[in-house]
């Protein structure tokens, strides 16, 4: 069996949401059951930035591996899975696709397991890659009808509503302040890199759910402490790495629910309309391995004969001793609007 190399073009157009949030849900029942071993990241030093490697066993799966990303110059980000039963490395997807997509299947399994039912007027803060990804996702778990977006600049919440309409088919306005794209929405996420709160928690209407994956501690937080005070229900995906961080959580984490135990129905979310929800994203170690494997598993079922759909062939498949492949040209082609933070 070839070893399967892909790239951020292959995760696009191969990827879809509801495989990439069926991985993350399967990962998060496996890691409340035990069956997923994640430990906590390891962190190399490189001077003036780090290594960071996350790595996943999925035992019921028979399916290990890692992820590697950096601190230095955000390069690009190396996922790889082996088979634990014969050994083999079955597939490297190397870019920056893959992680964003990954946390937007989390997202998005939230939003299932702890929104409202029914269709949702959708609160954008942020309007780079992960605000994207978010998108992308939870439209596989929720009729999005209509979609606010405010970005510090205008512009690129501009371009974001333009792509949502063309690409996805949503409807999207950029609005001005982020008090607009907050109040009186069903789903609010909020996906900046800033150090202090972008929203005043009086803002978020009751029956919403929050969902947080910027900076989150103490000394650097996106989202007020104070939402925690009116939140009913507090979840993440790992309790336990969401009680690592170095510096302490802005959430109070003696109150988080593990989203897993959720899924499970070993733990109670939303009992009522009116509840206010938040998600405290924190992304579960060995998450990218699952959401790699389910890639890497499409890419081969679309290859086998028969099957009416592209094929492989503009992946790099990777043999003992010898590479081959024929790459897109579109591998060169500039990022789309709103591709990057």
């Amino acid at each position: 069996m070839s070893v399967l190399l892909l790239n951020d073009d292959d995760v696009r157009t191969r990827l879809d949401a509801a495989t990439a949030v069926r991985a993350v849900r399967g990962a998060l029942l496996a890691a409340h059951e035990g069956t997923l071993h994640a430990p906590p990241r390891i962190h190399t030093d490189l001077g003036a930035g780090r290594l960071v490697f996350t790595v996943g066993h999925l035992c019921s799966e028979k399916l290990f591996g890692f992820r590697a990303y950096d601190t230095l110059v955000g390069a690009e980000q190396l996922v790889a899975v082996w088979g634990s039963d014969d050994g083999r490395l079955r597939a490297v997807v190397y870019g920056h696709e893959l992680g964003a997509r990954r946390t937007g299947a989390i997202g998005a399994a939230a939003v299932d397991a702890a929104a409202r039912p029914g269709e949702i007027r959708l609160g954008l803060v942020g309007a780079g890659t992960q605000a994207w990804a978010q998108l992308w996702a939870i439209r596989a778990v929720r009729h999005v009808r209509e979609v606010a977006v405010a970005a510090r600049r205008p512009e690129r919440a501009q371009a974001f509503a333009r792509r949502a309409a063309e690409e996805l088919g949503v409807r999207t306005r950029a609005v001005r302040t982020v008090e607009e794209a907050v109040r009186d929405h069903d789903v609010v996420v909020v996906a900046t890199n800033s150090e202090v709160p972008v929203l005043d928690a009086d803002w978020i209407t009751p029956g919403t759910h929050v969902t947080t994956l910027g900076p989150k501690t103490v000394a650097r937080h996106e989202v007020p402490a104070s939402l925690a005070d009116r939140a009913d229900v507090l979840l993440t995906d790992s309790l336990t790495q969401a009680a690592g961080y170095a510096e302490p959580h802005i959430l109070p984490t003696d109150r988080l629910l593990d989203l897993g135990a959720i899924l499970a129905k070993a733990a109670r979310g939303r009992t009522a309309p009116e509840e206010i929800t938040v998600f405290c994203s924190v992304g579960l170690a060995g998450t990218e391995v699952a959401v790699a494997a389910a890639l890497c598993e499409e890419v081969r079922r679309r290859s086998r004969p028969g099957t009416p759909s592209e094929r492989h062939q503009d992946c790099w498949p990777v043999r003992a001793g010898a590479a081959w492949a024929t790459r897109r040209t579109s591998d060169k082609s500039p990022e789309r609007p709103g591709a990057r933070p």
